[in-house]
């Protein structure tokens, strides 16, 4: 059963949260940019600090903003490349992933190519920008995850289905207000956006300024029943914190008459959904009558008698499901001398957290990472998460308490030494890294006592081999 429907009025005493129109704080990566920029307010930075693997490439071909003049493209072949973030554990981000192909990739791909996209160990969408482009238009994802850690990975995934090299134009990582979207239980999901709109309004998207995050708000006006107006409403107190532009149009009238909207206006997968609708009533419309609607979603009740104000009203839900095409229908009630309206909605999938490597192991693999000269191209990001691209040699083990149970690199002609930091990989069954050109001293490995075998022939290793080996029960192949 989803969960019921919550009413939250703008009353500003709920929070104190300052609503000046600094600018959001967080990272605003201008994807294989050189330099920094400033548009529209926002200071945009060069992307290189936060990703070591991929190419900067710049587009020939003419672009609908300066962001996307430049785009990161990574080879084909590396099956996951990670950007790393340095954030505030705890805190809830929005992340917005932009693309435009430009044709980058050459005259025998005239198409872009389709990706994956995760942020730590959690799939987060398929990337498919075709339809868009052929257009002429970029895309944007936007999503929003909890920082579960004091890093934070936005990763770009090479899958079956990818033809050439992946790519990405622009990346957004902002730290949004403890506030918002709180009704959603954030060690269990993230949220990826499906549509937010601002209903009955024609122009341009609203963003920052007008929204302090940079949300974008996108125009919908499907019919003749869109009106524009001075709104009273004040969202000082509203917890996800709209900005109030949105409240100036509307989609509705005073006659005593259903309103029937088709939104989102794309078919919706089988999940369950986060939903948020708002409401204010337009400033000396009513007269002191009251504007009371029901509000059902796909024939489902999903609010009984909201009363609209002027000051203004939100509606939301959490794990309501959906599927297919989607119709949101405001009935006036039968006190209500005034038909319905609405001015805005957003829509999110709600996406199961994939789970983390445990923060020991990951440690451990990034000292072995330093100490080889030449690791893995694919090993960014989670190590074990999400499954399909975990990383190359490394098994994992099941459950939610997620270990390394195997390193197997052999024959990968790697170079360097073994970091001691293997020691602390304490679940580990197996090693295999026979036949490399690793050298320096076999570490201590006497903390590894669930290890079964161990395969360390032909490499270039000095000194003894170390006497506490004989002290792991379980090692029967050496």
């Amino acid at each position: 059963m989803p969960f019921l429907p919550c009413l939250l009025l703008f009353f500003s005493l709920f929070l104190n949260i300052s609503l000046s129109q600094t600018p959001p704080k967080g990272f605003f990566l201008d994807c294989g940019a050189t330099s920094s920029s400033t548009i529209d307010g926002l200071s945009w930075i060069p992307d290189s600090e936060f990703i070591s693997t991929g190419t900067a490439k710049n587009l020939t071909t003419p672009v609908l903003a300066q962001t996307l003049s430049t785009v990161r493209s990574f080879p084909l072949q590396d099956k996951k490349n990670c950007y790393n973030f340095l954030v505030y554990s705890g805190a809830r981000y929005m992340v917005r992933t932009t693309y435009f192909y430009g044709g980058v990739n050459g005259p025998d791909h005239p198409s872009p190519p389709v990706f994956d996209q995760m942020v730590d160990g959690t799939f987060w969408s398929v990337v498919n920008t075709t339809a868009d482009y052929a257009n002429g238009n970029y895309t944007n994802y936007e999503g929003v995850f909890l920082a579960q850690g004091k890093t934070m990975t936005i990763c770009i995934g090479s899958n079956t289905y990818t033809d050439s090299d992946p790519f990405i134009s622009a990346l957004q990582l902002v730290i949004l207000g403890g506030s918002l979207y709180n009704a959603t239980d954030f060690d269990k999901y993230g949220l990826s956006l499906v549509a937010r709109h601002n209903f009955g309004y024609s122009g341009p998207p609203i963003r920052y300024p007008d929204d302090q995050f940079d949300r974008f708000w996108a125009p919908f006006t499907p019919s003749n029943s869109s009106h524009s107006g001075s709104s009273n409403a004040s969202v000082s107190g509203i917890w996800n914190l709209p900005p109030s532009k949105i409240f100036d149009t509307w989609l509705g009238s005073d006659q005593l008459e259903s309103l029937h909207l088709a939104w989102p206006e794309a078919l919706l997968p089988n999940s369950n959904y986060s939903i948020a609708l708002y409401f204010a009533d337009y400033s000396g419309s009513s007269s002191g009558r009251p504007r009371i609607l029901n509000i059902s979603v796909n024939g489902i009740r999903y609010y009984n008698g909201l009363n609209v104000t002027e000051a203004g009203v939100v509606v939301f839900a959490n794990l309501w499901p959906l599927s297919g095409p989607t119709t949101i229908t405001l009935d006036p009630a039968s006190t209500s001398p005034l038909g319905p309206l609405i001015s805005a909605g957003e829509i999110f999938q709600m996406l199961p957290l994939g789970g983390r490597t445990l923060t020991r192991d990951v440690i451990a693999l990034e000292k072995i990472k330093e100490s080889l000269q030449n690791p893995p191209r694919d090993w960014n990001g989670d190590p074990c998460m999400p499954r399909q691209y975990s990383w190359t040699g490394v098994t994992c083990s099941e459950g939610t308490n997620i270990r390394i149970v195997n390193l197997n690199l052999t024959s990968m002609n790697l170079s360097g030494s073994l970091s001691p930091y293997v020691a602390n990989l304490t679940a580990l069954t197996n090693i295999w890294l026979g036949n490399n050109n690793l050298s320096g001293q076999i570490p201590d490995l006497s903390s590894l006592r669930m290890l079964e075998t161990l395969h360390l022939e032909d490499n270039q290793f000095t000194g003894e081999i170390p006497s506490s080996l004989g002290n792991i029960s379980r090692l029967n192949e050496l």
